[in-house]
């Protein structure tokens, strides 16, 4: 990515750095090891001291009980890391671990430059849920029920499912991944299910440090080029595009509106700039907040957000219907959110995308697009195709 919204926390530094994140990605080990890396730091989190408990209570309040009974224990700086589901209903994966170690921001260590390996041949079979061309149905589907005024944007996803002869090392994957964009966030974190979510999404949720909250929507995309001319060319059109354009507004106003009740303060740009990873280009807004209670904790304001229109669509409730009617699978935790809070209430949520769940020597694979009125059918199951490109260069797979 090319700009970072937020800056490296008190007591971070990224002098020293050489070798210091590059160290805990190369000790990452998967199934018992949860992996976090920001713009403003990395985390290696391994074994678990608690579960943080699926009940009625509200899950910032379970967090909350969470942390105080880890401090309380002895812990003099517990954070809560894992991941959310789609469904802000649904058993969210998080845990007080009993071992973090901490480093400054991929980015900011030398050794991130250095190539990861390249993945060893395997014979995959690829199988998409669904076939692209029901997709395409589905995003014609979607732009009917549209004009006849259910809803006036919803995001569609579809999957991949790959199968290896041999299994292709859930470590190295995501070596490739940091490595490919150490700007992002790159992620893995074990399920509930024995897989593992990994992942290098390019959407900051929010952030809360202190009084400051940042959050960073992504919306409206096209593919990147490999010829220069033709991918400045592109970029320049999505920055002037009406159907990007209009599908970025509509995720910024309603983020703009959960997040004012929180702040005294509330920066929200004018319009869109560009943030490019190794696939896509994204049209992007920083918002920039002050809190107007300091109680106010980072998952407090990251489940105000969650789903945004981003990855659900607008308004929320009929879109959320459109997506079970439309897509042939549960999303699970993709498109939920990721990251970390710490007792003080600060910490990174980031949007689950980009992503896959891996099981062995099978993967299942996930991309989305924004669909609203002027959408293309053709050209969204293009964009999905893009997106999955991140994801298919880490395992030495095409479509």
């Amino acid at each position: 990515m090319t700009t970072v919204p937020e800056t490296l926390a008190a007591g971070e530094s990224a002098v020293g750095a050489v070798g210091a994140a590059t160290a805990l990605l190369d000790d990452y080990r998967p199934g018992s090891d949860r992996l976090l890396a920001s713009p403003t730091r990395t985390l290696l989190a391994r074994g678990v001291r608690a579960h943080v408990p699926h009940d009625s209570r509200p899950l910032k309040e379970r967090v909350r009980v969470a942390l105080s009974t880890a401090r309380a224990a002895g812990r003099p700086d517990p954070v809560v890391i894992g991941a959310i589901p789609f469904d802000p209903a649904a058993r969210a994966e998080l845990v007080v671990p009993t071992v973090v170690r901490r480093a400054p921001a991929l980015a900011a260590d030398p050794l991130i430059t250095l190539p990861a390996p390249e993945p060893e041949p395997v014979a995959w079979t690829v199988r998409p849920v669904p076939a692209p061309e029901r997709y395409a149905a589905a995003v014609a589907a979607a732009v009917e029920r549209m004009e006849a005024g259910e809803f006036t944007k919803v995001v569609l996803a579809r999957a991949l499912d790959l199968t290896g002869d041999r299994d292709p090392g859930t470590a190295s994957m995501l070596q490739r991944l940091a490595r490919r964009d150490p700007h992002g966030y790159t992620f893995a974190m074990p399920t509930a299910t024995g897989a593992t979510l990994l992942g290098a999404s390019p959407e900051l949720l929010v952030s809360r440090c202190g009084a400051t909250l940042v959050a960073n929507p992504l919306a409206g995309s096209v593919p990147r080029s490999e010829d220069l001319a033709e991918d400045v060319r592109r970029a320049a059109s999505l920055l002037e595009s009406p159907k990007d354009l209009h599908e970025h507004s509509v995720v910024v106003d309603a983020m703009r509106a959960a997040l004012a009740p929180f702040c005294a303060e509330l920066h929200v740009p004018a319009r869109p700039t560009l943030v490019r990873t190794a696939a896509m280009w994204h049209l992007s807004t920083t918002l920039h907040g002050t809190l107007a209670t300091p109680g106010t904790t980072s998952l407090e304001l990251a489940s105000a957000l969650h789903p945004t229109p981003a990855v659900c669509g607008a308004p929320t409730a009929p879109a959320r219907r459109a997506i079970s009617q439309l897509e042939p699978f549960e999303r699970g935790l993709y498109t939920g959110i990721v990251g970390w809070e710490d007792a003080e209430g600060d910490g990174e949520w980031v949007v689950t995308i980009r992503c896959a769940e891996v099981s062995g020597r099978t993967l299942r694979l996930f991309a989305g697009a924004g669909v609203v009125a002027a959408s293309d059918p053709a050209a969204e199951t293009a964009e999905t195709g893009a997106k999955f490109r991140t994801f298919l260069h880490a395992v030495g797979a095409e479509l």
